[in-house]
Order: C-alpha cells, then structure tokens, then sequence
C-alpha cells in the first residue's frame, strides 16, 4: 500500500484516473483505501431541477449518486441518501454562496461546491471545492492554454465548540494541469499536485469559513 501510494503522488494528475483503475485491479483488497487518499480530479455534473452545476467527490457520494449543495437532492436519485442536518444544511447553504462569490473573485470564473455533514465527535467537517478549466475552449479569459485545469480540495474537520474556540484540521489538495503549444508563449507541458496540512490548532469558530481563501 505504501508503494502504491508514492506511485501515485508522482503521477501526473490527468492520468490519475487510468493509474487508480489499475491499481485496483491489481490490488482489490485495498479497493477502500485507495479509494478515500487518492485525490482524483474532480469531475462535474448538472443539477437540473436548479440549472447548477456542481462538483463530484467522494464527500457528497453515496452508492452510485452524488448530493447537489443546491437542491440538496442525489442524481440519480436517491431516496433514502444521507443529508445533514438542518442547522448544518443552512450552513452549507450559506457557504456555498459565499464561496461562489470568492471563487468568481479570485478565479475569475470556475465551478465551486460547499458540502458538509457530521462525524462522529459532535463536531463537523466542511469540505470546499474549486475547478476552474483555464484552457482556450474552457474557462479561460487569456487564450493562452491548450489545456489548463486547476482542482483544489480543501477538507476541514471542526471540533466541538468549547469557550467559543474550537480545533480543527485542514487538508488542502491542489491539482494543476498547464499546457501551452503557440508562437508566444512556446510549447511545454506541465502538471502536478501538493498536498498540505495543519492540525490542532485552536481557532474562533466565527473563523472557520474565511480559512480557505488563504490556503
């Protein structure tokens, strides 16, 4: 497992999906674990009872469907699939317009979702994504891009509230993908991912929100 894990923090994040496919064919007993460390880029797909899209990961799966952070509803549709709690879905909700906001700000465009839900210490855990397809056909604004991708995952997962401060863990994760192929900016091919993480640090809750903006 540890062998497998040092493969995949060298290979390129576009050919992250056709490397995991092997290597769970290779080892399927380690199916689970492979599946919840390896950070894959993230794919979306289209809310359409909203007309939103919205970003595919293991934190809003269940079975075969994915939660939509607008509608609150699975595609396909799932009827019995796990929801947070009111209190904590009026939270997602806030958070995802407030990182839509940033992310339109900051990115200039880009896809962003917001999802949370509950674990098993009275706390939380907020998990808040970013794709942004910087190429010439996608997203981007310059034209410079044959093909650019940029996925960030950042994972928070919040203590309970004590004395108004609370512990928390942050997990960041940034995929990038840069290729170019013009007169002016020449050819060349780039792509990587980084992972960074910082824990037990006590915190105002009133905080937690503003910390992806600076990570």
């Amino acid at each position: 497992m540890e062998a497998a894990m040092g493969l995949m923090r060298r290979i390129p994040p576009k050919h992250t999906e056709t490397a995991l496919s092997a290597l769970l064919s290779l080892m399927p007993h380690h199916s689970s674990d492979l599946l919840s460390q390896v950070d894959q880029p993230l794919q979306v797909l289209c809310d359409v009872e909203c007309g939103k899209e919205f970003i595919l990961c293991e934190y809003n799966r269940d079975a075969d469907s994915y939660r939509s952070p607008w509608s609150n509803k699975y595609h396909p549709l799932l009827e019995d699939g796990s929801l947070p709690s009111l209190r904590l879905r009026k939270l997602e909700v806030e958070a995802n317009d407030i990182f839509a906001i940033y992310r339109d700000q900051y990115y200039e465009g880009g896809i962003s979702s917001v999802y949370m839900w509950e674990d098993d210490n009275e706390g939380f855990v907020a998990c808040f994504l970013i794709k942004k397809d910087g190429s010439k056909t996608g997203q981007g604004r310059r034209g410079y891009l044959e093909e650019g991708a940029w996925d960030a995952i950042h994972v928070i997962e919040v203590g309970p509230e004590e004395e108004e401060n609370t512990n928390y863990r942050l997990t960041s994760t940034v995929m990038l993908t840069l290729t170019t192929d013009n007169e002016s900016s020449g050819t060349f091919s780039l792509s990587g991912s980084i992972r960074r993480q910082a824990c037990s640090i006590r915190i105002s809750s009133c905080c937690i929100l503003a910390i992806t903006s600076f990570s």
